[in-house]
């Protein structure tokens, strides 16, 4: 036991404080019983990942629905892979999405919450302190193997078909003396410090996965890292002194991970802590010839968010649609509750996917067309005109030239109980309302086959004479009919139906001949308001324009 003391100061003298400082430096939460505290932990070493959006998404309703709290907390130990900037890609990417961040780092440069640092490379000494203590109990020790030797014990391994790693008798300093380890310290030798694993692989560790249910596997007999040589800890022994002091409920992240609960059971346990709950959360898959895979980096485009932000796909449809997915009850609720936000949905983890939810680009485009239909003209408006600002800056230049136009043109069929689902994304809208500018306007005058020049001729120059800028829908589709008689048109569908022989077409189709006139093209929202909104005179211009083409 002397020893491991001696040990312990002569790894780490510069540490002074003991674990019960940290512990009642961060005290247990002031939160009602069943109150599950979550996270989402990135690495800041590139674009945010759908990935990462999703399951930051089920933190963040698991803590709303039991009312929690959720918090970010940046892993970036391993500074060689950490970008610039990439603090900021994450969390302004989180924010932008709507995921609602308690506590942690609020945006790239801003952190909030008692518990913090929520930065691991600002907590070396936190975990510098919980090792030392590790040491004196003869739970941990130095290791002065170089890379070499390590990769030789590795070939050696797998030579003799044995498991590779640091363990048994592979692992050469677990049992170094004090004498030994202070000689090469004195000699300048660099180190890395391992746990002292008391594990076998012939025992089991069984654990109840909130998603994936129960798990089994053999326990952890590896003698791991815990600090690297220049003093920063693994991922697997950081995370473990974070979530015990910033106590987390349920660890929830992708499960990639599983096959290290073992390693982390053993430390919480090791350590004193307790156990948290786990949730692995199955990756987003895709549809690749037939077979399912996991949406790759390198591969699919949707795997950065920014994607659906260049896209034009809202966020709050990007997030209704991993609703959907993260929750197999979650259609049901959207359909009892069409108004309600997402995050009054009651989320159950076993709800989730066990093998991997599988990403269907038709299914956001439908999910997408449903939360813009409800939105207002003014805010479509505006979103689309931010968008725009950033991804298409002659259509910017358009929206913001006239901001009533634009509010006007998006309010068409909008705010009405039954509104039109044309748009799923703002990248769309460009070519949606492009007969609003001249600019943008290239018409297509082909006439249903059914209507002759010379009829679609003589209906617009006698349109041109009764349109009243004034009139309601009834009112502007009455005066099409009352010139169809002249036309030899019918007035109603049903007198054309009942006898086609005796007209050469119907009411509607002499609105389509004005439709094409006015926007260039068959399909499109309520023309009337269409052209209240194009005003009179241009109007006019547009079937001048059309008569003399014909």
């Amino acid at each position: 036991m002397q020893d491991n003391i001696k040990m312990a100061e002569l790894l780490l003298p510069h540490i002074d404080k003991t674990p019960d400082y940290y512990e009642n430096l961060y005290p247990e939460r002031n939160l009602k019983e069943g109150a599950r505290v979550t996270r989402v932990a990135p690495s800041p070493t590139g674009y945010l990942h759908i990935g990462t959006l999703f399951t930051s998404l089920v933190n963040r309703i698991a803590a709303t629905s039991s009312e929690g709290i959720f918090f970010t907390r940046i892993e970036d130990t391993d500074k060689k892979r950490e970008i610039e900037g990439g603090i900021e890609n994450i969390i302004d990417g989180l924010n932008r999405f709507g995921i609602t961040i308690d506590e942690g780092f609020v945006s790239g440069t801003e952190e909030k919450g008692d518990y913090g640092p929520y930065q691991q490379s600002k907590r070396a000494e936190i975990y510098q302190t919980y090792v030392k203590e590790l040491i004196r109990q003869g739970l941990a020790y130095p290791c002065f193997c170089t890379s070499e030797e390590l990769e030789e014990i590795r070939a050696q391994q797998e030579k003799d078909n044995i498991r590779t790693g640091y363990h048994g008798k592979w692992a050469v300093h677990r049992n170094i003396t004090f004498e030994e380890a202070k000689e090469k310290v004195d000699a300048g030798l660099p180190f890395v410090i391992r746990l002292k694993s008391p594990g076998s692989e012939e025992n089991k560790v069984i654990f109840d996965d909130m998603i994936k249910g129960k798990i089994e596997m053999p326990e952890n007999d590896e003698d791991f890292v815990l600090l690297k040589s220049d003093g920063i800890p693994t991922y697997h022994f950081a995370h473990a002194i974070d979530d015990h002091l910033m106590h987390t409920t349920v660890v929830m992240r992708g499960d990639e991970w599983i096959s290290s609960v073992p390693k982390h059971i053993q430390l919480f346990r090791l350590l004193g802590f307790k156990v948290p709950k786990f949730a692995h959360v199955s990756p987003i898959m895709k549809l690749d010839g037939g077979a399912k895979r996991k949406i790759s980096k390198r591969k699919d485009p949707e795997a950065a968010v920014h994607f659906f932000i260049e896209e034009g796909f809202d966020a709050l449809c990007v997030v209704e649609y991993l609703m959907t997915i993260a929750a197999s009850d979650f259609e049901d609720f959207r359909r009892a509750n069409p108004d309600k936000p997402y995050t009054e949905f009651k989320f159950n983890l076993k709800k989730m996917s066990v093998s991997g939810a599988l990403f269907d680009e038709n299914k956001l485009i439908d999910v997408s067309k449903n939360v813009v239909s409800k939105m207002s003209g003014q805010e479509v408006s505006e979103k689309i005109t931010n968008w725009a600002k950033e991804f298409d800056t002659e259509f910017y230049a358009l929206l913001s030239k006239d901001e009533n136009y634009t509010k006007a043109i998006f309010s068409i069929d909008r705010d009405c109980a039954k509104p039109r689902k044309d748009i799923a994304k703002w990248k769309e809208a460009k070519d949606y309302v492009s007969y609003f500018f001249e600019e943008l306007f290239t018409p297509d005058y082909t006439l249903p086959e059914n209507i002759e020049k010379q009829d679609a001729k003589a209906f617009l120059t006698e349109y041109k004479s009764v349109y009243n800028e004034s009139d309601d829908k009834q009112q502007w589709f009455d005066r099409i009919k009352e010139l169809c008689p002249a036309l030899n048109f019918a007035a109603e569908t049903k007198a054309y139906k009942a006898d086609p022989s005796a007209y050469k077409g119907h009411a509607g189709d002499l609105s389509t001949v004005l439709r094409i006139a006015i926007t260039g093209r068959r399909n499109t929202p309520d023309l009337c308001s269409i052209m209240k909104v194009l005003g009179k005179d241009k109007c006019m211009e547009r079937i001048d324009r059309i008569i003399s083409v014909l």
